[in-house]
């Protein structure tokens, strides 16, 4: 089990849920929007978010965005260690950064003393293309090992001045160097480990990837706080990251829809009311599983671990608790009598 970090008000590691992060796509400098967006993160189920802070000017976004929402903030900082210290004066929650690219150790020492100071914990951020050009050099390319040696390299740097408040990342484009790579730091670190694809794509392809790289790794244990990288709207990435969680039956994420593929027996339009129960689904938190079976073969017999469901026949269909057949009722009340029922459990 990994040590525990607090963010903020948020637990990572130690047993604590694993959880949802994402990062603020809209600029510092567009203080509306960046708030707005932040709001509707939170609004969606984001435990943690992050923006860069690119210039000492950008910084004065950071008290902004923490008096509109209630979740912690981290700064994402390259290069200059003045950003880092600018944003742990300012309130920062975490700081995202690697300690071997912010000039010599003293830059560093600076940075591990301000936040210890404050209690900041410091995430360190290592992916394929910001490896140290000494471990590209013995590993040639980017490989798993290479990113878990080019991590300690950077924690080293930190736990040089008693700084262990560390949460890591190993991020690769590819889903199998991504598992590879963290199962490696499960096997090396106690710290709290942050999962991602990176550059995983827009959101067909980059929902694919995350769920084999985290899906993957989480189903091991293996874990603490994750983000959906997709190029597109951030609030995406806060759905896609609870389907991953909800998927390896983690509870506190809503329903679980399953639904049968259809096939020559199904006389009702399945797909329809799969559809139509999905987008009702949304506005509910309960932790069931509900299930959209196309005929009475798949249903309840198939089915009969969901909590509640319905079978499709011949312009009619029955709902069904667990094993246990409630009704039979036309095609066109199936979707109503259905939530009827979820709502008396």
């Amino acid at each position: 089990m990994s040590k525990q970090v607090k963010v903020g008000n948020v637990t990572l590691g130690a047993g604590a849920p694993v959880r949802i992060q994402s990062m603020l796509s809209a600029r510092w400098d567009d203080f509306d929007k960046a708030v707005s967006q932040a709001k509707e993160l939170e609004q969606a189920g984001c435990e943690i978010v992050r923006i860069a802070i690119p210039t000492l000017k950008s910084a004065q976004i950071i008290p902004i965005l923490k008096n509109s929402i209630s979740i912690p903030l981290v700064a994402d900082i390259h290069f200059d260690y003045r950003l880092a210290l600018k944003a742990v004066e300012l309130g920062i929650d975490k700081v995202r950064i690697n300690p071997g690219n912010i000039g010599d150790i003293e830059n560093v020492k600076k940075v591990a003393q301000a936040c210890r100071k404050k209690g900041v914990p410091i995430r360190i951020g290592v992916n394929s293309g910001s490896l140290q050009k000494e471990v590209l050099e013995k590993y040639i390319s980017p490989t798993p090992e290479a990113l878990v040696e080019s991590a300690a390299i950077h924690a080293s740097f930190l736990e040089r001045f008693d700084f262990d408040d560390i949460v890591i990342s190993i991020k690769s484009s590819s889903p199998v160097n991504t598992i590879k790579a963290y199962r490696l730091a499960h096997e090396r670190f106690d710290y709290p480990l942050h999962l991602g694809v990176t550059e995983a794509g827009t959101e067909r392809m980059g929902i694919i990837k995350s769920a084999i790289g985290i899906g993957g790794l989480l189903a091991d244990g293996i874990g603490d706080t994750i983000r959906v990288s997709l190029t597109g709207d951030p609030v995406k990435e806060i759905y896609a990251a609870k389907d991953i969680l909800k998927a390896l039956g983690k509870k506190g994420y809503g329903p679980n829809l399953i639904c049968c593929p259809t096939c020559g027996r199904t006389s009702i339009d399945l797909i329809s009311l799969a559809e139509n129960v999905e987008k009702r689904l949304n506005t509910y938190t309960k932790d069931i599983t509900v299930a959209v079976m196309g005929c009475v073969v798949n249903g309840p017999g198939e089915a009969k671990e969901a909590d509640i469901g319905l079978a499709g026949g011949a312009g009619k269909g029955i709902i069904f608790k667990k094993d246990k057949i409630l009704g039979t009722y036309p095609e066109n009340e199936l979707i109503d009598r259905l939530f009827s029922e979820i709502d008396k459990l």
